[in-house]
């Protein structure tokens, strides 16, 4: 599918959708948990979906009612197929460390974008403690035989991906040893380990860690099953929150101000860039009116942020340099070059280097703009054509592996969005 957007006028106040990335740690955590628990405002999308159809042919029941779904864990079986996880990275990684204590052979499967994400910084991280476990090369299919899980010591690199250690943080309860796992790089997305901690928290476990976030350790301890309510998601908050700098007047409700997600980084962002930012308890609202800073910010903390950032540097009169970004290189799509070569069509000067953008900001204009299958460029550029006009994403149904809803909702706050079959 591919949307047109046109030139239109923006405002009003949404609904933040729940977390994906808290939505999936708690499934995770659900199914570790022997007995029944409860989500509550879970977000339905593509990647979810992976997560409770991955955990189901493992043994684990998933009974979903609107915005509760009650999930029986901790009885799991060997799964008579393979594990296809989609798309989704997290679901990928985190079934391939629970591999270790499902009885039997497990094979996981991915998707076309994610079997080019590397895996066997943790599978190597899994052998040293014991597990038999193996990649395709760098990437999935992955097979774990599991059964018992003796724990130790072992390492990881941090900065490659932050999903690893809390792979390894997840299963690490079940260590008949404990649990240990040394960082031999330092740890980028720190915020993405500490919501799988406090996740973990939520149903019992306790992780140890060092103050640098290069050491971790946990203890042989049981999840219990809870009632785990999901926050709204700043990632996909952060659009509707670039709307507002962009044209005025928005809210967005449902977030939680003083969440560990990375990305409530962008308040600090957006407020840098000098656009007005009012947040409560549960809501933020944004106005970009009056003169805008162009940006000079490292993103290795929030990388998710890029495509965000990018499109509002576009606007924004002067020189921005957006830094941190290799890792954006290993998402859905090459997401630094999907963002030059986006923002290169709607004639902006933009110049890259490996771990950073130079973007010149300027009058944009309309223009065709591959997603790249990727839902953060389709969503970032759409804000970008509302701006400019004239602009079509194509790929555009790629936004459901996060926010199935985002093309209605941005239709509802007065956006010119057309709908056409590819």
């Amino acid at each position: 599918m591919r949307v047109s957007i046109e030139k239109s006028r923006v405002r009003g106040r949404i609904i933040a959708p729940p977390s994906k990335s808290y939505t999936i740690r708690g499934l995770m955590c659900a199914a570790l948990a022997k007995g029944e628990s409860e989500l509550v405002h879970p977000l339905a999308s593509d990647d979810t979906e992976a997560a409770v159809e991955v955990l189901g042919k493992a043994g684990v029941g998933c009974q979903r009612s609107g915005d509760l779904w009650k999930v029986t864990g901790g009885e799991f079986h060997q799964p008579e197929d393979d594990l296809f996880c989609r798309d989704s990275a997290a679901t990928l990684r985190f079934m391939t460390a629970i591999g270790a204590i499902i009885p039997g052979s497990t094979r996981l499967t991915a998707g076309p974008s994610l079997a080019r994400r590397p895996v066997r910084p943790l599978v190597e991280a899994l052998r040293r403690l014991g597990v038999d476990c193996s990649s395709q090369g760098d990437t999935p299919p992955v097979t774990v035989s599991g059964g018992r899980f003796r724990g130790g010591t072992t390492e990881l690199p941090g900065d490659v991906s932050s999903q690893y250690v809390s792979a390894l943080l997840l299963v690490g309860p079940f260590a008949e040893d404990g649990l240990t796992v040394r960082l031999t790089t330092p740890l980028e997305s720190r915020p993405y380990v500490l919501m799988t901690i406090e996740c973990q928290n939520s149903f019992g476990i306790r992780v140890e860690r060092s103050p640098a976030l290069d050491r971790f350790s946990v203890s042989r301890q049981e999840y219990q099953p809870t009632r785990y309510e999901v926050e709204g998601d700043w990632s996909s908050a952060s659009y509707f929150l670039a709307i507002g700098v962009l044209f005025g007047g928005m809210e967005v409700a449902h977030l939680n101000t003083e969440s560990v997600q990375a990305d409530r980084a962008l308040l600090d962002l957006l407020k840098e860039m000098g656009a007005k930012v009012e947040a409560d308890r549960d809501s933020v609202k944004v106005n970009g009116s009056g003169g805008l800073r162009p940006l000079q910010v490292d993103l290795s903390g929030c990388i998710d942020l890029l495509p965000t950032a990018a499109v509002l540097a576009a606007v924004v009169e002067g020189t921005s340099e957006l830094s941190g970004i290799a890792r954006a290189r290993l998402k859905e799509s090459d997401r630094v070059a999907a963002v030059k070569e986006g923002l290169e069509k709607m004639g902006i000067e933009v110049s890259e280097s490996r771990d950073s953008l130079t973007i010149v900001g300027a009058r944009p204009t309309g223009a065709v703009i591959d997603s790249h299958d990727d839902h953060r460029i389709a969503m970032a550029f759409s804000i970008l054509g509302l701006y400019a006009g004239n602009t079509v994403i194509t790929g555009a149904e790629c936004v459901n592996k996060t926010f199935p809803g985002f093309w209605d909702i941005l239709r509802s706050i007065g956006g010119a969005v057309t709908f056409h079959e590819q």
